[in-house]
This record gives C-alpha cells, sequence and structure tokens, in this order.
C-alpha cells in the first residue's frame, strides 16, 4: 500500500473511517475483479479519491444498494467481511491505478534499483508493467476514459526531466503528473453526472499531481544525494523553503477549487483533500505531528514556517516517507519499508525471514544482514495488519527494515487527540 493521503482512524470517527474503508477495499478488490490476484498490489490511498470524489458527487436517492456490496473474510481486515464501494468510480480508480503502478515499475526498471538491477527481472518487469497499461486502458474504456492521457504523460515524465537544469522551475517537472492527475479527477464528474463540476475537479486534480511530486521529490531529496539519483529539486535548484512554498499555495489552490464543487455528501472528500492532505505537506517536510504524541514523548516543538529556520527533511524511519520512488504515486516495493503495514511479528530472530529462518529473496540474493527478505516481509507485513500493531503497538519492528517504530495511533485516547476539525469551517476552504 503506498500514497501520501493516509488519514488516522481516530480523526475519521466511526462513519468516515468506513466509508474510507469501503473505497479502500472497494479498489482493491476491482483491480482482483478486473485484473486478477496479483493486480491487487498496485492498490493505493492516493487511488481511492478516485472512488471518493465519484460517489460524493452522486445521488443517494433509490442508488444505496448501488454503491455497496457485501465482501468477503480477508486477511487484511483480520479475516472479517465487509460492505465495499463497487461501480464505476472503483473501477476508474482501479484502471488509473494500474496505469501508474505500471509507470512507476517502468521507473524502477529505467533506474535498475535493487533487483530491478537484474536482467532477467528487469524483462519480467516490463513485461508486467506492459500489461498493467493494457488493462488499465480496457477498464478505463469500460467506464468511458482514455487512459491515453496518463501514458502520454508518463512517456513526457522523461523527457522535461531531461530538459530540467538549474534555473529551471520544477513546476515544469511536476506538469506532466499534473495534468494526469487532473483528467481522472475530471472525469468523475462525469460518471457522477455532474458536468459543472468537471472544470473545479481538474483544477484540484492539476494541484494534487503537482503537490504528490513536490512531497515525493522533498522525501527523497536525502536518498537521491545520496545514491546520485535524479531529483527535481536538486536538478532544478529549488530549495526546501521554496518547495514548502508551493506546497503551501497548492494546498490552499485545492481548498478553493473545493468551493466550487457541488457535492451531494463531500463529507470524506473534503476531509481527505482540505485537512488530510495539509498533514502530509507538514508530514514530509517535518513540521507536524500529533499534539497528544509531542505531550507523552516531551519532544521540542519543530521549527515552522516563518521562524527563519528552513524546513527540515523527514525524520521516518529509515529516511522515507510514504512514497519512496521518483514517481508521485510510489515507494519501491508497493508494500515495502514505509508502508502502513510494515511491521514486525513472526519474523524475528528464528523465524520466517528472521536470522537463521526461511527468509531470503525469491529471486536468489541474500537480503543484507538484518532485514527481510520480500516474501517473508511480506508475510510479517499482513500478519501485523491482522493484529493491528502497526497502528496500536507501543513499539514494532519493520516487516523488511526490522528497524523499531511506533504505532501510528499509541498516542491517542480518542477522536480529540489529535487536531482535527471533523470537516467543519476552521480552514480557509469554507466549506
Amino acid at each position: 500500500m503506498f500514497g501520501m493521503v493516509r488519514p488516522c482512524s481516530h480523526r475519521l470517527g466511526e462513519s468516515l473511517r468506513n466509508q474510507w474503508m469501503a473505497h479502500l477495499c472497494g479498489l482493491c478488490l476491482a483491480l482482483r475483479g478486473d485484473h486478477g490476484q496479483f493486480a491487487r498490489v498496485a492498490t493505493n490511498y492516493d487511488g481511492l479519491l478516485i472512488s471518493v470524489l465519484t460517489e460524493a458527487q452522486s445521488e443517494r436517492v433509490g442508488a444505496a444498494g448501488a454503491w455497496r456490496r457485501q465482501a468477503g473474510p480477508c486477511p487484511l481486515r483480520g479475516m472479517r467481511g465487509a460492505s465495499v464501494a463497487q461501480g464505476e468510480g472503483a473501477r476508474l480508480a482501479a484502471a488509473v491505478s494500474l496505469v501508474l503502478a505500471s509507470a512507476k515499475v517502468r521507473d524502477h526498471v529505467d533506474d535498475r534499483d535493487g533487483l530491478f538491477a537484474r536482467r532477467p527481472v528487469a524483462a519480467a518487469a516490463r513485461k508486467v508493467a506492459a500489461g498493467w497499461t493494457r488493462a488499465g486502458a480496457r477498464t478505463g474504456s469500460d467506464v468511458g476514459f482514455d487512459t491515453a492521457v496518463l501514458v502520454d504523460a508518463v512517456e513526457r515524465q522523461a523527457g522535461v526531466e531531461a530538459l530540467a537544469g538549474p534555473g529551471t522551475s520544477v513546476l515544469a517537472v511536476t506538469e506532466p503528473t499534473g495534468t494526469a492527475t487532473a483528467a481522472a479527477f475530471a472525469h468523475t464528474a462525469t460518471l457522477a453526472g455532474r458536468p459543472a463540476n468537471a472544470e473545479p475537479l481538474a483544477e484540484v486534480g492539476r494541484l494534487f499531481g503537482r503537490l504528490a511530486h513536490l512531497l515525493d521529490a522533498v522525501e527523497d531529496r536525502d536518498a537521491d544525494a545520496a545514491s546520485g539519483a535524479w531529483n527535481p529539486l536538486t536538478a532544478t535548484g529549488t530549495s526546501l523553503a521554496e518547495a514548502r512554498r508551493l506546497a503551501d499555495d497548492a494546498l490552499h489552490g485545492i481548498r478553493l477549487a473545493l468551493r466550487d464543487v457541488d457535492f451531494v455528501d463531500g463529507r470524506l472528500a473534503h476531509l481527505l483533500l482540505a485537512h488530510e492532505l495539509g498533514r502530509s505537506v507538514d508530514r514530509a517536510f517535518g513540521t507536524g505531528a500529533c499534539a497528544t504524541a509531542h505531550a507523552h514523548s516531551g519532544a521540542a516543538s519543530t521549527p515552522q514556517q516563518g521562524d527563519g529556520s528552513a524546513p527540515r527533511a523527514p525524520d521516518g524511519p529509515g529516511g522515507s516517507g510514504p512514497y519512496g520512488s521518483r514517481h508521485p504515486y510510489g515507494g519501491g516495493d508497493p508494500y515495502g519499508g514505509g508502508d502502513p503495514y510494515g511491521g514486525g511479528g513472526p519474523g524475528g530472530p528464528g523465524g520466517p525471514g528472521g536470522p537463521g529462518g526461511l527468509g531470503g529473496d525469491p529471486f536468489g540474493k541474500s537480503p543484507k544482514p538484518g532485514k527481510r527478505g520480500l516474501l517473508a516481509g511480506c508475510a510479517v507485513a499482513v500478519g501485523l495488519c491482522c493484529t493491528c500493531k502497526v497502528c496500536c503497538a507501543e513499539e514494532y519492528e519493520g516487516a523488511w527494515s526490522r528497524k523499531k517504530r511506533e504505532g501510528c495511533c499509541r498516542n491517542c485516547d480518542g477522536p480529540d487527540c489529535c487536531d482535527c476539525c471533523d470537516c467543519c469551517s476552521c480552514c480557509d476552504c469554507g466549506v
């Protein structure tokens, strides 16, 4: 699972949390239903926004049965059934997720990252990516969306990056991402039968794509510098302070554009795009955290924008953020480090994937000392998700890195522990 909009369940509340999970599971099952089990690795938090936006604009009268279906038990839900989203919104989200995931895979192959440096793995990955692109196009066509705009944006990205240099606006580098996201967001208005919403939603999508690309660059800045990989901020000479200014401008623009969208029930869409997106910006620049977490840890407050100090790089586990590659919608292996399902569990010493255990690279390469292999890490991640340790544990080991981490909600005592506004008018978006 990857993406930058990752809300804390305590901030959502029971009703919106159930809606959010319905869209997440609906996206996952739409990928499985149309493209097979393996396609589910393309599930991502940002892709479900398309399903959320489609439903938020749809009329409620007589349509409740068409939005949801009952799904069977799933390991990622602790073997519980659930009501999940279905329909054109979920299928559009699946199509977009597949095309973007295929782009991410090709990006890793081109950069020869990790296992992708091996020719047999790279050849297989290219074949999978090509299949996902074709599959996304088929599903997109079924719901009236031409994924060619996404493919064109991916193909143009390499050329844009090749031309970028010192003095080039970083916004020129983020333009293809914004164009692709704008098209996907705008099409939700068509699916919902509200063509007047297409223009403001296109603006929301354009700014969302820009913001995703910027935050990805911020998260990867130090790692790219260490490895010599291309980074838009470094290549264009854009400072972190300027990147933060552009990110804040994009966030403000999204909130303004949301005012012009005619929602039937926009509570979840508003919370994710107007509020959780702001927390993603703070998280990427290392300027925001749960107030209760600070109270428990006694940590000093982080310098905020405008206090004369430059924003610092994110200090998450391993220095990685919620999406760890150059591509704006992904981070390394979709179930890799930095993933919300990362954790410890059965991969300890002597266990699967631990020292002396059964883990290891399925492609024949031994994992680095102290780390788990790909398959063992996946098994551990599933186990931690099923037991809710990722959310509530005081401390757990990363599924792949084995680094110590804290449960994301371990200091939350209830829905008011974090600075949420429950979609009220306390922000400048006026909703």
